[in-house]
């Protein structure tokens, strides 16, 4: 391939003043601090037609391109740290919501649009667009779908993969695919939205969106219970679910790891407890009229309490209650964050098999050395956050020499257990070499072929998914 000084002069000679921006540090780096960006031409084209034509620069020279969302992904999907030179587009500037249809349910976005500003802009219309991930109020529409980003609420409303209806996508010749639909029934052939979401800017750029929305629940619940293990926790899961069915927005499981981190490094977060649970359930609820979701968290709060499952819990009985409890598991990965990981995993494992994997998991990791686990997320859909730490007093630099043991432990047992290690971060460029340890080898060979006839000169985000 070719370095973006190829085409930097014809660039801006096409391009308006306005789409280039100075390449600050934040462009090269990511959250993690694992990655970073070796430099490149960073643009913010203004609209789609400005994003195709420099797509078509980049693909007649063979400039690598590398698309910028937010910069919030955890896998260095949206940093290049080696090889040549890429042309970075930001969607930052396309942040237009191009229209609103209640009546239809749809909200149609420009891919730079913050997930927070399309919350708030869809409550002006009493419509709710659920998909939310702790951080939402940097991330990117275009980036959560281009990572088919997971979130709080996939238990009733799916992944960003089901909330999306059609798609606006610069392909990798510069070509515009206008499959901006608002059909939810379009079987007109294979199915290039779903592959697109996903597929994390290796096959094209995104740049808005078709949203399907929903009716605000009347009323909302919150609730916080102490459980006793991740059996437990299990067994709630499924009683909640025979009490209020798909009433139940999240249910997040916790634990006492988590919420000493948090008492550690954010003093400030007001936590229910002073001695943490060592296990808990964080769970929400929105009904139809005419149900009180307080009162259905009492009665399943009795239930759950007379079996044995549950210990302790509180409900939320106002929207500053709600918001504290939340506050406890939305600011989980900003105090792994602060205290730095050694290794952190993004899986899913069968429901029915947390508990086991959760057990077998921490004794590998305790063989392996003195670490700490914390283990968290969205146990309604098999989603864990399985994080592993170093000793108290310690840091993640004197743990480096174990972390790809930590890594492949951990790895090993999610495709040992039929689970996924990459449940909704993406593969980015950290999982590349695990898509090719664990995929199944008909999948790989499909991925590639997909690759190979979309992107013939392999400029779209390379290394991404596949090796480049």
């Amino acid at each position: 391939m070719t370095p973006v000084t190829s085409i930097e002069g014809a660039l801006r000679d096409a391009l308006p003043a306005a789409a280039f921006r100075e390449l600050e540090p934040r462009y090269l780096e990511e959250p993690r601090g694992r990655y970073k960006g070796q430099g490149g031409l960073l643009i913010a084209p203004a609209n789609t037609e400005e994003v195709s034509l420099a797509v078509k620069f980049a693909h007649a020279a063979g400039v690598p391109v590398v698309p910028y969302g937010g910069g919030t992904g955890l896998v260095g999907g949206q940093i290049a740290q080696d090889g040549i030179e890429p042309l970075i587009i930001s969607l930052e500037r396309m942040n237009a919501v191009r229209a609103i249809y209640p009546e239809e349910n749809v909200l149609v976005a420009e891919a730079g649009c913050i997930l927070q500003d399309l919350h708030t802009a869809v409550e002006k219309e009493d419509r709710l667009f659920p998909l939310s991930i702790a951080a939402k109020g940097s991330a990117r529409i275009g980036g959560n779908l281009a990572t088919n980003a997971g979130g709080l609420n996939v238990l009733r409303y799916g992944n960003a993969r089901d909330l999306c209806l059609g798609l606006e996508v610069v392909m990798p010749n510069g070509d515009v695919w206008n499959g901006l639909t608002r059909l939810r029934k379009d079987n007109t052939g294979y199915d290039l939205r779903n592959l697109m979401i996903g597929s994390e800017g290796s096959l094209g750029i995104i740049t808005a969106a078709a949203l399907k929305l929903f009716p605000i629940p009347a009323s909302e619940g919150t609730a916080l219970f102490v459980v006793p293990s991740p059996e437990a926790a299990t067994e709630l899961l499924a009683m909640a679910r025979s009490h209020m069915a798909e009433g139940i927005s999240a249910f997040e499981i916790m634990h006492r790891q988590g919420w000493e981190f948090l008492q550690e490094t954010m003093p400030e977060l007001r936590l229910p407890y002073d001695e943490a649970p060592e296990w808990s359930v964080l769970t929400d609820v929105g009904l139809a009229k005419g149900l009180d979701p307080a009162e259905a968290l009492e009665t399943l709060f009795a239930e759950a309490f007379e079996a044995g499952i549950v210990t302790d819990g509180l409900i939320a009985q106002s929207e500053q209650q709600r918001t504290d409890l939340w506050n406890i598991r939305e600011n989980i990965p900003e105090g792994n964050r602060r205290i730095g990981s050694i290794s952190s995993h993004d899986i899913s494992v069968p429901i029915s098999r947390i508990p086991e994997f959760i057990r077998e998991g921490n004794a590998a990791m305790a063989a392996l050395g003195d670490v700490r686990v914390n283990c968290f997320g969205h146990l309604g859909d098999g989603n864990l956050h399985y994080n592993v730490f170093p000793a108290a007093g310690k840091s993640r630099a004197d743990y480096e020499d174990l972390r790809p043991a930590v890594k492949s432990g951990v790895h090993d047992l999610v495709h040992a257990y039929n689970g996924s290690v990459s449940a909704e971060h993406g593969v980015g460029r950290l999982k590349v070499s695990d898509l090719e340890k664990y995929s199944d080898p008909v999948k790989l060979a499909a991925l590639r072929a997909i690759k190979q006839a979309l992107d013939p000169k392999g400029i779209m985000n390379p290394g991404v998914i596949l090796r480049a």
